[in-house]
């Protein structure tokens, strides 16, 4: 493949990621597809919640093609370092490149789904690649739940074979995904007034974080249990009082950062810096292959509170913190080494009524992903909390026939002379929803290489992108049955 045609993907990605396109801020970057379909003479289609279609028509020689639907998604997630300042609402996402990486300056990447963006942009743009009838599909709103993938039209679309450019391991292909939901459990907030100078900040950093989907099986700590941990372990030492707790900033990303506000009945704060210093080294070598930089810190905070969590939503936040599920469930009999149900306490936020513990669940089987709900609700009902469940979204079952896939397959072995992994994936790709929506339709879902997704340490191997391009322009190539 002609090097500029592949440096044709590298320029739109840089171009949208001048966009600010986070969940639920997509309209620039929605607008800016409805733009470039207009301005060459595309069909398009955008709807209420700004997925976008645009009809390119095939090329001589596959009229007869059957109609192809690539399919991708806008948003992303929105990460930074916490000494990094970045507005995601309006700063471009700063690139660098490093040999064959590109990442970004303390944010997140965005390749995660910029790449598939950029895919089809280029295939649209293209005058000479060869491929049939394309319906590119550019949902938004997929990294809080696939709310845009629910909204899609499926009457809008004519193709039955759909292209997911969504996964991030290059020779991997996805026939299939977990199923998921997210689920709220709030603890209504009671305050006792107090005057107090003796306040500290608990503050643990350090976590690589990470997407709750893909990186759920590496063993890496979740900064919202760790201060559930930490808080309990307190509590044996000495008295204090908790004022506020915030961790995570995405229910799909393992949390990296946690921070409690409390305040220590005792002045002589020794005894308690031993013990966060006793359960630092505990948690470095529960987690010394995983997230070796684990660091707790004691901050004393020159302020005065005017308020407390009471006693007793005090002890229902320590229950739930300790009690409220983390990680695998169960893997797959089926597919070695894969994920079947997970669950990811992904964010903790004090608001002025209530303290918000939001979690996302994942699997393969539906009823596994239902048993976990039940476990959650069953927990909160103890301790007299309220439980909301919403953003569901299906699983997407394999098919045993496949022309695509085989398509997929056979086009790998010619080009690289060895087969690819066929597999499932333990995150909620859009094929699930759309393979409800579109009849009979063959999917698969594919994608270069790209690291640490959801967190500010996000790369992409660009050599991954020129042979994941390469491999994708032949399967359109090839997609001619007469």
């Amino acid at each position: 493949m002609d090097k500029n045609k592949f440096e044709i993907v590298l320029d739109y990605f840089k171009k949208i990621s001048k966009i600010p396109r986070c969940s639920l801020n997509e309209q620039e970057i929605s607008d800016y597809l409805v733009n470039f379909a207009k301005e060459n003479n595309f069909e398009v289609y955008q709807d209420d919640l700004l997925n976008v279609i645009i009809k390119k028509e095939a090329t001589e020689g596959y009229e007869n093609a059957p109609t192809v639907i690539l399919q991708g998604h806008m948003d992303m997630v929105c990460e930074k370092n916490e000494d990094v300042i970045h507005d995601f609402t309006k700063d471009p996402i700063e690139l660098i490149v490093n040999g064959d990486y590109m990442s970004a300056n303390g944010t997140t990447l965005g390749a995660d789904n910029g790449i598939a963006v950029a895919f089809c942009l280029a295939i649209l743009s293209s005058n000479d690649i060869p491929h049939p009838a394309i319906e590119v599909l550019i949902t938004s709103r997929e990294e809080i739940g696939l709310l845009g993938a629910n909204a899609v039209d499926g009457t809008k679309l004519n193709g039955k074979i759909l292209i997911n450019i969504d996964a991030e391991e290059e020779g991997v292909l996805f026939t299939s995904c977990a199923g998921g939901i997210r689920s709220a459990v709030k603890i209504p907030i009671t305050y006792e007034n107090i005057l107090n100078d003796n306040f500290y900040e608990i503050k643990i950093t350090g976590l690589k974080g990470g997407h709750s989907g893909m990186e759920i099986d590496k063993n890496r700590a979740n900064s919202n249990k760790l201060l559930g941990r930490v808080l309990k372990n307190l509590s044996e030492i000495d008295s204090f009082r908790i004022a506020e707790v915030s961790g995570g900033m995405k229910v799909n990303a393992i949390p990296r950062e946690a921070i409690a506000k409390v305040i220590f009945d005792n002045e002589n704060i020794h005894e308690i810096e031993d013990g966060i210093n006793n359960i630092n080294k505990i948690f470095r070598n529960e987690f010394q292959s995983s997230d070796s930089d684990i660091s707790i810190q004691l901050i004393k905070i020159n302020d005065t509170l005017n308020k407390v969590f009471s006693n007793e939503t005090q002890s229902k936040l320590i229950s739930l913190y300790t009690l409220m599920p983390f990680g695998v469930k169960s893997m797959s009999s089926n597919i070695n080494g894969l994920v079947e149900s997970s669950t990811n306490l992904g964010i903790v936020r004090t608001d002025e009524e209530f303290i918000l513990f939001n979690s996302s669940t994942r699997s393969s089987v539906g009823s596994l992903k239902t048993k976990i709900i039940e476990e959650i609700s069953k927990l909160s009902e103890i301790l007299n909390l309220k439980m909301e469940t919403f953003a569901s979204y299906p699983e997407w079952e394999y098919k045993e026939k496949s022309y695509i896939r085989d398509l997929f397959v056979e086009i790998y072995n010619d080009m690289y002379h060895n087969k690819p992994v066929i597999t499932a994936i333990h995150a909620g790709l859009e094929c699930g929803i759309l393979s409800e929506k579109i009849e009979n339709s063959d999917m698969i879902a594919f994608g270069p290489n790209i690291y640490d997704v959801h967190t500010p340490n996000e790369k992409i191997s660009i050599s991954s992108v020129e042979n994941t391009w390469n491999y994708f322009c032949e399967v359109l190539k090839r997609i001619n049955k007469n």
